[in-house]
C-alpha cells in the first residue's frame, strides 16, 4: 500500500460520510462501558482544570470574545487584517468599521481577568468615540476627538494585537525561543519548533523559509541530547513555504525542486538528533505531499533515525486511509516514523470551497463530533502501528485525552499541545500520569503571526469549542466532556450546511464541478478532449473545401492551477 496512491480517489475523497462514521466507530473498538468510564474521567479533569489553576489570558479572552459574539468577530477580522494594511489612513478606516458598530459596554466587568476588563473599556470607549457625528456642538467636539484620537487609537490597537500574539509566539528568534523553552524543559517537557509564514508565493520566499529552517535545525542541534529523538526537540516544516508552485498542477515542477530541498533539511535533522514533521495542509494537496514524503523517506541516507514525522488531520475522510499507507511505507523501508494526529485547522475554508466548486461532496467532517469520533479511531489504528509508528496526540480536550489514557496499554507515545493554550489540562495529566508532552511553539517576527494567529482563533473560539468551554462556568463538566459517539447519534447535519449540489437549493441546483487535483479526473477530462474528428467541418450549405484552416479565436482559462483551452478554427468554403 505505501507504494501506490491508488486508495486516495475521489470517492475515498467524498465518501458518504454516515457509511464512513459507521465504520470508525468498529474501529475505535471502544464498548459503552469504556465509552462511559472515558466521559467520567475527563468530567473529572474538567473540574479539577477549573478549580486547581487559573485560566489563561488567551481562555478568559476566548470565553469573553468568541466567534458567537458581534465583537468577538470583529476582534478576529481586525487581528487578521490590522499588520498588513498599508497605510494608516486605512488602518483608521478598518478600526471603525469593525470597532464603532459593536457593543463593547455589555462585556464590561462581565470578565474574571482585569486584563479583559481594561481591554473592554478601551475598546468601549473607542467605540465611542468613533460613532458617528451628530450635528451640533457635541457633533463637532466629538469629530475634533475622532480625528486627533485615531493615531492613539491605532497604535493602541496595533499594541494589542501583538500583546494577543505573544501568546502563541514563544520567540521572534529561534535563539530567543530555545531560551524561553529552557523552564518547562527542566519540568519533562519538549517542543517542536514551528518557524512562522505562510506559503511562499515567489522562489525568493521559498528559499528564505528554506534558509530559516535550515538555520533553525542548527540551533536547535546544539541543545539536543545523545538520547531517543522522541525525548529531543524538533522541528516542524510545510511544504507550501518551500515552494511558489506547490499544487498538482505542477506536480512534476514542485516534485523535482522541494524534494532535494527535504531531503537536506531532513538529513540535517538526524544529524542533529531530533524529529522533523511535515505538517498537513490543504486536502486538495495531500496525494501530493504524500509522493514527496516517499521520495525523501526512502533515501538510504535516512536509514536508522526515528525522527521522521508526519501530521495526519482527522477531520479529513481520508485520514485513515493515511495511517494505514504509512504503516506499509515505514514497513517496506524498514524504518520507524512519528505521526501527529491532529483534528485539523482549516476546516471553513475547505468546506466553502467545496461549496463553490460545486464538488461530490465534502472532503471533510460537517460535525465536531464526527471529528473527535474520527479522531478516536485513528487513535486505536496508531496504537496497533506501534512497531513501525511513533504516536504523537495533539489536542486540548480532555474527552481526547483521557480517551488516549484508556487506550494506551502501555505503548509509547506522547501528547502535544499549542504553546499558550491547554497548559492547565497537560500539567495534570503531565504531573500525575507520567505522559510525555510536547509543545508545538511559533516561532518568528509579528508580520507573520497573523495568518497564524486566526487560525487558532477560528479553532478555539467557536462556543462549542473546549478551550472557549472550559471557563464557561454555565457549562456543565459532564457537557463539556460528553461522549462524541452520543452526540453523533443525536446530532443531525446542521441546516446551514448544505451539500455542494444544494447551495441553491431554493432556486436551482448548483452546476456540477470537478476535482482538478484528482488523477483520475484529470485522466478522464484529457481523455474526453483528445477526441478526433477525421473531417470536420462548417455547418453551411455547400461543400467544404479541402483548404487549411485558419485560426480565427483562442480562449484560454486558469481555473485551480489547470489551465483549459478552447480554440476556434474557420475553414474557408470555396
Amino acid at each position: 500500500m505505501g507504494d501506490t496512491f491508488d486508495q486516495f480517489t475521489t470517492q475515498a475523497k467524498f465518501a458518504d460520510e454516515a457509511a464512513l462514521l459507521e465504520r470508525l466507530k468498529g474501529q475505535a473498538e471502544l464498548s459503552e462501558s469504556d465509552r462511559t468510564q472515558i466521559s467520567a474521567r475527563a468530567a473529572k479533569l474538567v473540574r479539577r482544570i477549573r478549580t486547581e489553576a487559573k485560566p489563561t489570558l488567551m481562555e478568559h479572552f476566548l470565553a469573553e470574545y468568541g466567534l458567537s459574539t458581534q465583537e468577538g468577530v470583529a476582534l478576529m477580522c481586525l487581528a487578521e487584517a490590522m499588520l498588513r494594511v498599508p497605510d494608516a489612513e486605512t488602518i483608521d478606516a478598518l478600526i471603525e468599521d469593525k470597532i464603532a458598530p459593536s457593543d463593547w459596554g455589555k462585556h464590561m466587568g462581565t470578565a474574571s481577568s482585569s486584563m479583559v476588563n481594561a481591554s473592554t473599556w478601551a475598546l468601549m470607549l473607542t467605540g465611542r468615540v468613533l460613532e458617528d457625528e451628530k450635528p451640533g456642538m457635541a457633533g463637532v467636539l466629538r469629530g475634533a476627538v475622532r480625528r486627533l484620537g485615531e493615531p492613539v487609537i491605532r497604535a493602541a490597537v496595533s499594541r494589542a494585537m501583538k500583546e494577543m500574539g505573544r501568546q502563541f509566539v514563544l520567540g521572534e528568534t529561534i535563539e530567543n525561543a530555545l531560551s524561553r523553552a529552557k523552564k518547562l524543559e527542566d519540568r519533562g517537557y519538549t517542543y517542536s519548533y514551528d518557524m512562522l509564514g505562510e506559503a511562499a508565493r515567489t522562489a525568493r520566499d521559498a528559499k528564505r523559509y528554506a534558509k530559516d529552517y535550515a538555520d533553525a535545525i542548527a540551533a536547535i542541534a546544539k541543545v539536543c541530547k545523545d538520547r531517543p529523538v522522541a525525548e529531543n526537540p524538533g522541528i516542524s516544516v510545510k511544504l507550501s513555504a518551500l515552494h511558489p508552485r506547490y499544487e498538482v498542477a505542477k506536480e512534476e515542477r514542485a516534485m523535482a525542486e522541494i524534494v532535494p530541498v527535504l531531503k537536506d533539511l531532513a538529513k540535517a535533522a538526524k544529524a542533529g538528533n531530533m524529529g522533523l514533521n511535515i505538517d498537513a495542509e490543504e486536502q486538495d494537496r495531500l496525494v501530493i505531499s504524500l509522493k514527496i514524503i516517499k521520495e525523501v523517506l526512502s533515501d538510504p541516507e535516512l536509514a536508522g533515525w526515528d525522527g521522521f514525522g508526519v501530521v495526519v488531520q482527522a477531520y479529513g475522510k481520508r485520514a485513515s486511509l493515511v495511517i494505514d499507507w504509512l504503516g506499509a511505507l515505514a514497513e517496506k523501508l524498514d524504518r520507524k516514523i512519528m505521526v501527529r494526529l491532529v483534528k485539523g485547522a482549516y476546516w471553513d475554508t475547505e468546506m466553502k470551497l467545496a461549496q463553490v466548486e460545486g464538488l461530490p461532496d465534502f472532503p471533510l467532517f460537517t460535525t465536531k463530533a464526527a471529528t473527535d469520533v474520527s479522531y478516536l479511531a485513528n487513535a486505536r489504528k496508531l496504537f496497533s502501528y506501534t512497531d513501525r509508528i511513533y504516536p504523537q496526540f495533539a489536542t486540548h480536550n480532555a474527552h481526547s485525552v483521557a480517551a488516549i489514557l484508556e487506550m494506551a496499554e502501555g505503548r509509547p507515545y506522547e501528547f502535544q499541545r499549542l504553546h499558550g493554550m491547554g497548559e492547565r489540562l497537560h500539567e495534570i495529566v503531565h504531573r500525575e500520569e507520567g505522559t510525555r508532552c510536547r509543545i508545538y511553539a511559533p516561532v518568528g517576527a509579528h508580520r507573520d503571526l497573523l495568518a497564524y494567529l486566526v487560525r487558532r482563533l477560528l479553532e478555539n473560539g467557536a462556543n462549542s469549542s473546549f478551550v472557549h468551554q472550559i471557563v464557561d462556568e454555565d457549562v456543565a463538566p459532564e457537557t463539556i466532556a460528553e461522549d462524541p459517539f452520543v452526540q453523533l447519534e443525536n446530532a443531525e447535519r446542521s441546516a446551514m450546511l448544505k451539500l455542494p449540489s444544494e447551495v441553491f437549493a431554493e432556486s436551482r441546483e448548483n452546476s456540477t464541478g470537478f476535482d482538478l487535483t484528482d488523477e483520475g479526473t484529470l485522466a478522464r477530462i484529457d481523455a474526453a478532449r483528445n477526441v478526433s474528428i477525421p473531417d470536420a467541418g462548417p455547418l453551411v450549405a455547400g461543400e467544404a473545401t479541402g483548404h487549411p484552416s485558419t485560426l480565427l479565436h483562442g480562449v484560454s482559462r486558469l481555473r485551480r492551477g489547470v489551465r483549459f483551452s478552447l480554440i476556434v478554427f474557420y475553414r474557408p468554403r470555396s
